[in-house]
Protein backbone atom coordinates (compact mmCIF):
# COMPACT_ATOMS: atom_id res chain seq x y z
CA UNK A 1 0.00 0.00 0.00
CA UNK A 2 1.22 3.54 -0.70
CA UNK A 3 2.46 5.40 2.35
CA UNK A 4 -0.15 7.74 3.78
CA UNK A 5 0.78 11.39 3.74
CA UNK A 6 0.84 13.10 7.11
CA UNK A 7 -0.21 16.67 7.79
CA UNK A 8 2.43 18.87 9.42
CA UNK A 9 1.20 21.24 12.11
CA UNK A 10 2.99 24.21 13.59
CA UNK A 11 1.99 26.67 16.30
CA UNK A 12 3.10 30.20 15.55
CA UNK A 13 3.23 31.95 18.91
CA UNK A 14 2.74 35.66 18.34
CA UNK A 15 3.14 37.14 21.80
CA UNK A 16 -0.31 36.74 23.42
CA UNK A 17 -2.17 36.14 20.18
CA UNK A 18 -2.40 37.07 16.52
CA UNK A 19 -5.53 39.11 17.14
CA UNK A 20 -4.48 42.72 17.54
CA UNK A 21 -6.86 43.29 20.46
CA UNK A 22 -5.99 40.06 22.30
CA UNK A 23 -4.28 41.90 25.14
CA UNK A 24 -7.56 43.66 26.05
CA UNK A 25 -9.50 40.45 26.65
CA UNK A 26 -10.51 40.14 30.34
CA UNK A 27 -9.00 36.64 30.63
CA UNK A 28 -5.63 37.65 29.18
CA UNK A 29 -2.88 39.07 31.40
CA UNK A 30 -1.80 42.19 29.47
CA UNK A 31 1.85 41.59 30.32
CA UNK A 32 1.73 38.00 29.11
CA UNK A 33 4.03 38.60 26.13
CA UNK A 34 7.00 38.89 28.52
CA UNK A 35 5.80 36.17 30.92
CA UNK A 36 7.72 32.93 30.43
CA UNK A 37 4.82 30.94 31.89
CA UNK A 38 2.71 31.93 28.87
CA UNK A 39 5.21 30.50 26.40
CA UNK A 40 5.73 27.40 28.52
CA UNK A 41 1.99 26.76 28.44
CA UNK A 42 1.84 27.25 24.66
CA UNK A 43 4.77 24.91 24.10
CA UNK A 44 3.25 22.25 26.35
CA UNK A 45 -0.08 22.51 24.51
CA UNK A 46 1.65 22.15 21.15
CA UNK A 47 3.56 19.13 22.36
CA UNK A 48 0.49 17.49 23.89
CA UNK A 49 -1.39 18.10 20.63
CA UNK A 50 1.43 16.37 18.69
CA UNK A 51 2.33 19.49 16.71
CA UNK A 52 5.53 19.28 14.73
CA UNK A 53 6.89 22.62 15.89
CA UNK A 54 6.44 25.96 17.55
CA UNK A 55 7.44 28.96 15.44
CA UNK A 56 8.50 32.45 16.51
CA UNK A 57 8.32 35.22 13.92
CA UNK A 58 10.38 38.31 14.66
CA UNK A 59 11.31 41.82 13.61
CA UNK A 60 13.90 43.57 15.76
CA UNK A 61 12.16 46.93 15.88
CA UNK A 62 9.02 48.84 16.76
CA UNK A 63 7.95 50.00 13.29
CA UNK A 64 6.31 53.21 12.08
CA UNK A 65 6.31 55.07 15.39
CA UNK A 66 6.54 58.38 13.54
CA UNK A 67 3.45 57.72 11.42
CA UNK A 68 0.37 58.96 13.35
CA UNK A 69 -1.95 57.00 11.04
CA UNK A 70 -0.56 53.72 12.44
CA UNK A 71 -1.77 53.36 16.03
CA UNK A 72 1.23 51.44 17.32
CA UNK A 73 0.52 52.51 20.89
CA UNK A 74 -2.64 50.36 20.80
CA UNK A 75 -0.91 47.18 19.60
CA UNK A 76 0.61 44.56 21.90
CA UNK A 77 2.88 42.76 19.44
CA UNK A 78 5.78 45.22 19.55
CA UNK A 79 7.06 44.10 22.96
CA UNK A 80 8.67 40.67 22.70
CA UNK A 81 11.50 38.29 23.53
CA UNK A 82 14.47 37.47 21.31
CA UNK A 83 13.42 34.16 19.68
CA UNK A 84 16.60 32.10 20.08
CA UNK A 85 16.91 32.90 23.78
CA UNK A 86 13.25 32.10 24.43
CA UNK A 87 13.33 28.80 22.53
CA UNK A 88 16.55 27.74 24.27
CA UNK A 89 14.71 28.10 27.58
CA UNK A 90 11.70 26.18 26.26
CA UNK A 91 13.91 23.39 24.96
CA UNK A 92 14.54 22.29 28.55
CA UNK A 93 10.81 21.96 29.24
CA UNK A 94 9.82 20.04 26.11
CA UNK A 95 10.99 16.78 24.57
CA UNK A 96 9.31 16.32 21.17
CA UNK A 97 8.09 19.55 19.60
CA UNK A 98 10.32 21.38 17.10
CA UNK A 99 11.67 24.85 17.88
CA UNK A 100 11.92 27.39 15.03
CA UNK A 101 13.31 30.90 15.69
CA UNK A 102 13.54 33.68 13.13
CA UNK A 103 16.96 34.97 12.02
CA UNK A 104 17.40 37.97 9.75
CA UNK A 105 20.18 37.29 7.28
CA UNK A 106 20.37 41.02 6.56
CA UNK A 107 21.35 41.97 10.11
CA UNK A 108 22.84 38.82 11.68
CA UNK A 109 26.21 37.14 11.23
CA UNK A 110 26.57 33.60 9.82
CA UNK A 111 29.07 32.37 12.40
CA UNK A 112 27.02 33.57 15.39
CA UNK A 113 23.88 32.20 13.77
CA UNK A 114 25.46 28.78 13.25
CA UNK A 115 26.60 28.76 16.90
CA UNK A 116 23.17 29.81 18.19
CA UNK A 117 21.07 27.49 16.02
CA UNK A 118 23.59 24.69 16.53
CA UNK A 119 23.41 25.17 20.29
CA UNK A 120 19.62 25.05 20.15
CA UNK A 121 19.80 21.79 18.17
CA UNK A 122 22.21 20.27 20.72
CA UNK A 123 20.25 21.50 23.75
CA UNK A 124 16.96 20.22 22.36
CA UNK A 125 18.24 16.87 21.16
CA UNK A 126 17.77 17.67 17.48
CA UNK A 127 14.60 19.76 17.44
CA UNK A 128 15.86 23.10 16.07
CA UNK A 129 15.01 24.77 12.80
CA UNK A 130 15.52 28.35 11.68
CA UNK A 131 13.33 30.78 9.78
CA UNK A 132 15.34 32.80 7.26
CA UNK A 133 14.08 36.35 6.65
CA UNK A 134 15.69 39.30 4.90
CA UNK A 135 13.74 42.09 6.66
CA UNK A 136 11.37 44.74 5.38
CA UNK A 137 11.21 47.29 8.22
CA UNK A 138 13.17 50.48 7.78
CA UNK A 139 13.33 50.84 11.56
CA UNK A 140 14.94 47.42 11.85
CA UNK A 141 17.48 48.42 9.21
CA UNK A 142 18.25 51.60 11.13
CA UNK A 143 18.69 49.61 14.35
CA UNK A 144 21.59 47.84 12.64
CA UNK A 145 23.31 50.84 11.14
CA UNK A 146 21.60 51.09 7.73
CA UNK A 147 19.95 54.26 6.50
CA UNK A 148 17.27 52.25 4.70
CA UNK A 149 16.30 48.66 3.96
CA UNK A 150 18.90 47.30 1.51
CA UNK A 151 17.58 46.63 -2.01
CA UNK A 152 15.77 43.34 -2.50
CA UNK A 153 18.35 41.87 -4.87
CA UNK A 154 21.15 42.59 -2.39
CA UNK A 155 19.21 41.16 0.56
CA UNK A 156 18.40 37.90 -1.19
CA UNK A 157 21.89 37.52 -2.62
CA UNK A 158 23.24 37.95 0.91
CA UNK A 159 20.65 35.49 2.26
CA UNK A 160 21.68 32.80 -0.19
CA UNK A 161 25.35 33.20 0.68
CA UNK A 162 24.49 33.40 4.40
CA UNK A 163 22.67 30.05 4.31
CA UNK A 164 25.54 28.47 2.40
CA UNK A 165 28.04 29.67 5.00
CA UNK A 166 25.94 28.41 7.92
CA UNK A 167 25.50 25.00 6.33
CA UNK A 168 29.21 24.90 5.56
CA UNK A 169 29.99 25.62 9.21
CA UNK A 170 27.65 22.82 10.26
CA UNK A 171 29.92 20.54 8.19
CA UNK A 172 33.07 21.58 10.07
CA UNK A 173 33.46 18.17 11.71
CA UNK A 174 33.05 14.63 10.45
CA UNK A 175 30.64 12.49 12.44
CA UNK A 176 33.49 10.65 14.18
CA UNK A 177 35.84 13.61 14.49
CA UNK A 178 35.62 13.95 18.28
CA UNK A 179 36.45 10.62 19.92
CA UNK A 180 37.14 12.10 23.39
CA UNK A 181 39.54 9.21 23.98
CA UNK A 182 40.76 9.43 27.58
CA UNK A 183 43.25 6.61 27.17
CA UNK A 184 45.15 8.23 24.31
CA UNK A 185 44.50 11.79 25.37
CA UNK A 186 43.06 12.66 21.94
CA UNK A 187 39.95 14.78 22.25
CA UNK A 188 39.40 15.41 18.54
CA UNK A 189 40.94 14.16 15.32
CA UNK A 190 42.51 17.12 13.55
CA UNK A 191 42.29 15.34 10.16
CA UNK A 192 38.53 15.10 10.49
CA UNK A 193 38.06 18.78 11.28
CA UNK A 194 37.63 21.17 8.35
CA UNK A 195 38.12 24.92 8.08
CA UNK A 196 35.50 26.49 5.88
CA UNK A 197 37.71 29.36 4.68
CA UNK A 198 34.78 31.01 2.90
CA UNK A 199 35.55 34.11 0.85
CA UNK A 200 32.42 35.44 -0.79
CA UNK A 201 30.80 38.69 -1.85
CA UNK A 202 29.24 39.36 1.55
CA UNK A 203 31.22 37.25 4.03
CA UNK A 204 34.71 36.07 4.88
CA UNK A 205 34.51 33.23 7.41
CA UNK A 206 37.43 31.02 8.41
CA UNK A 207 35.82 28.35 10.59
CA UNK A 208 35.60 25.70 11.83
CA UNK A 209 32.48 26.00 13.95
CA UNK A 210 33.39 25.43 17.59
CA UNK A 211 30.73 22.72 18.00
CA UNK A 212 30.57 19.06 16.98
CA UNK A 213 27.96 18.08 14.40
CA UNK A 214 24.47 18.84 15.62
CA UNK A 215 21.97 15.98 15.98
CA UNK A 216 20.38 16.97 12.66
CA UNK A 217 23.63 18.07 11.00
CA UNK A 218 21.63 20.70 9.05
CA UNK A 219 18.60 21.95 11.00
CA UNK A 220 15.65 22.52 8.63
CA UNK A 221 15.28 25.92 7.00
CA UNK A 222 12.00 27.84 6.85
CA UNK A 223 11.24 30.82 4.64
CA UNK A 224 8.20 32.95 3.77
CA UNK A 225 7.15 35.49 1.17
CA UNK A 226 5.55 35.72 -2.25
CA UNK A 227 7.97 37.85 -4.25
CA UNK A 228 10.00 36.28 -7.06
CA UNK A 229 13.13 36.60 -4.95
CA UNK A 230 11.60 34.98 -1.88
CA UNK A 231 10.15 32.12 -3.91
CA UNK A 232 13.53 31.55 -5.57
CA UNK A 233 15.26 31.48 -2.19
CA UNK A 234 12.71 28.95 -0.95
CA UNK A 235 13.27 26.75 -3.98
CA UNK A 236 17.03 26.91 -3.51
CA UNK A 237 17.42 26.28 0.23
CA UNK A 238 14.16 25.88 2.18
CA UNK A 239 12.68 22.75 3.66
CA UNK A 240 9.42 24.51 4.59
CA UNK A 241 7.66 27.63 3.34
CA UNK A 242 5.27 29.45 5.65
CA UNK A 243 2.71 31.03 3.32
CA UNK A 244 -0.73 32.59 3.06
CA UNK A 245 -2.98 33.66 0.23
CA UNK A 246 -6.36 35.41 0.39
CA UNK A 247 -8.08 33.06 -2.08
CA UNK A 248 -7.99 29.34 -2.82
CA UNK A 249 -7.19 30.05 -6.45
CA UNK A 250 -4.29 32.26 -5.44
CA UNK A 251 -3.01 29.59 -3.04
CA UNK A 252 -3.08 26.93 -5.75
CA UNK A 253 -1.23 29.20 -8.16
CA UNK A 254 1.39 30.01 -5.55
CA UNK A 255 1.85 26.34 -4.65
CA UNK A 256 2.35 25.30 -8.26
CA UNK A 257 4.70 28.20 -8.99
CA UNK A 258 6.98 27.53 -6.01
CA UNK A 259 7.06 23.78 -6.58
CA UNK A 260 7.94 24.33 -10.26
CA UNK A 261 11.08 26.26 -9.26
CA UNK A 262 12.62 23.32 -7.40
CA UNK A 263 13.78 21.39 -10.48
CA UNK A 264 16.38 24.01 -11.41
CA UNK A 265 18.12 23.28 -8.09
CA UNK A 266 18.01 19.52 -8.57
CA UNK A 267 15.23 19.13 -6.05
CA UNK A 268 11.92 17.28 -6.26
CA UNK A 269 8.52 18.77 -5.32
CA UNK A 270 8.48 16.62 -2.17
CA UNK A 271 11.68 18.29 -0.94
CA UNK A 272 9.73 21.41 0.07
CA UNK A 273 6.65 21.59 2.28
CA UNK A 274 4.28 24.54 2.06
CA UNK A 275 2.44 25.30 5.30
CA UNK A 276 -0.39 27.87 5.04
CA UNK A 277 -0.99 30.18 7.96
CA UNK A 278 -4.47 30.14 9.49
CA UNK A 279 -6.08 31.72 12.54
CA UNK A 280 -8.37 29.51 14.60
CA UNK A 281 -11.03 30.07 17.23
CA UNK A 282 -11.73 26.84 19.07
CA UNK A 283 -15.03 25.85 20.65
CA UNK A 284 -17.01 22.73 21.48
CA UNK A 285 -19.54 23.91 18.92
CA UNK A 286 -19.42 26.25 15.95
CA UNK A 287 -21.50 28.77 17.90
CA UNK A 288 -19.10 28.72 20.85
CA UNK A 289 -16.20 29.39 18.50
CA UNK A 290 -18.18 32.16 16.77
CA UNK A 291 -18.97 33.76 20.14
CA UNK A 292 -15.27 33.77 21.03
CA UNK A 293 -14.43 35.38 17.71
CA UNK A 294 -17.17 38.03 18.07
CA UNK A 295 -16.01 38.84 21.60
CA UNK A 296 -12.48 39.42 20.38
CA UNK A 297 -13.61 41.55 17.43
CA UNK A 298 -15.64 43.76 19.78
CA UNK A 299 -12.43 44.71 21.59
CA UNK A 300 -11.08 46.53 18.54
CA UNK A 301 -11.29 50.30 18.83
CA UNK A 302 -11.88 52.48 15.74
CA UNK A 303 -8.51 54.12 16.32
CA UNK A 304 -6.79 50.76 16.23
CA UNK A 305 -8.86 49.71 13.23
CA UNK A 306 -7.85 52.78 11.23
CA UNK A 307 -4.24 52.11 12.19
CA UNK A 308 -4.42 48.47 11.08
CA UNK A 309 -5.70 49.50 7.68
CA UNK A 310 -2.97 52.09 7.23
CA UNK A 311 -0.29 49.58 8.28
CA UNK A 312 -1.62 46.99 5.82
CA UNK A 313 -1.41 49.35 2.86
CA UNK A 314 -4.98 50.66 2.71
CA UNK A 315 -5.67 54.40 2.40
CA UNK A 316 -5.74 56.49 5.57
CA UNK A 317 -9.43 56.69 6.57
CA UNK A 318 -8.79 58.64 9.78
CA UNK A 319 -11.58 61.12 10.47
CA UNK A 320 -14.18 59.33 8.33
CA UNK A 321 -17.35 57.75 9.73
CA UNK A 322 -16.33 54.28 10.88
CA UNK A 323 -19.81 53.00 10.05
CA UNK A 324 -19.89 54.72 6.69
CA UNK A 325 -19.06 53.03 3.38
CA UNK A 326 -15.50 52.30 2.34
CA UNK A 327 -14.55 55.16 -0.01
CA UNK A 328 -13.90 54.24 -3.62
CA UNK A 329 -10.24 55.23 -3.76
CA UNK A 330 -7.15 53.33 -4.80
CA UNK A 331 -5.20 51.45 -2.13
CA UNK A 332 -1.99 52.94 -0.89
CA UNK A 333 1.11 51.60 -2.59
CA UNK A 334 2.69 48.95 -0.38
CA UNK A 335 4.13 46.05 -2.29
CA UNK A 336 4.23 43.70 0.70
CA UNK A 337 0.41 43.57 0.86
CA UNK A 338 -0.55 44.80 -2.60
CA UNK A 339 -2.41 41.69 -3.74
CA UNK A 340 -4.41 41.36 -0.53
CA UNK A 341 -5.36 45.03 -0.30
CA UNK A 342 -6.59 45.08 -3.90
CA UNK A 343 -8.70 41.94 -3.53
CA UNK A 344 -10.10 43.06 -0.18
CA UNK A 345 -11.03 46.53 -1.42
CA UNK A 346 -12.77 45.01 -4.44
CA UNK A 347 -14.80 42.81 -2.10
CA UNK A 348 -15.56 45.72 0.23
CA UNK A 349 -16.94 47.80 -2.62
CA UNK A 350 -18.80 44.86 -4.11
CA UNK A 351 -20.49 43.97 -0.82
CA UNK A 352 -20.90 47.54 0.47
CA UNK A 353 -18.82 47.11 3.61
CA UNK A 354 -18.41 49.85 6.16
CA UNK A 355 -14.95 50.91 7.25
CA UNK A 356 -15.54 49.03 10.51
CA UNK A 357 -16.33 45.84 8.60
CA UNK A 358 -13.20 46.33 6.52
CA UNK A 359 -10.83 46.61 9.46
CA UNK A 360 -12.58 43.73 11.23
CA UNK A 361 -11.92 41.54 8.18
CA UNK A 362 -8.27 42.63 8.07
CA UNK A 363 -7.77 42.02 11.78
CA UNK A 364 -9.36 38.59 11.51
CA UNK A 365 -7.00 37.64 8.71
CA UNK A 366 -9.86 37.17 6.25
CA UNK A 367 -8.23 39.13 3.47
Amino acid sequence: MPQRKRMSLGLSIANIGYHHAAWRHPAVPPGGAMDFAHYRRCAKLAEAGRFDMIFLADTASVPALDDPAKAREREHEHVKHEPLALLAALSALTSRVGLVPTVSTSYADPYNTARAVGSLDHLSGGRAGWNVVTGFSVEEAQNFGHAAVPPSAERYDRALEFVGVVNGLFDSWDDDAIPRDKASGIFFDRAKMHKLDHRGRHFRVLGPLDQPPTPQRHPPIFTAGTSDASEELAAAVADVVYAGKPTLEGARTYYARVKARLARYGRSPDDLRIMPGIKTYVGRTRQEAQDKFDEMQALLTPEQGFGLLAAAGFPDYTGLDVDGPVPRAAAAQKAFYAESTTLTLDQAWRENWTIRQLYEQVCAGIW
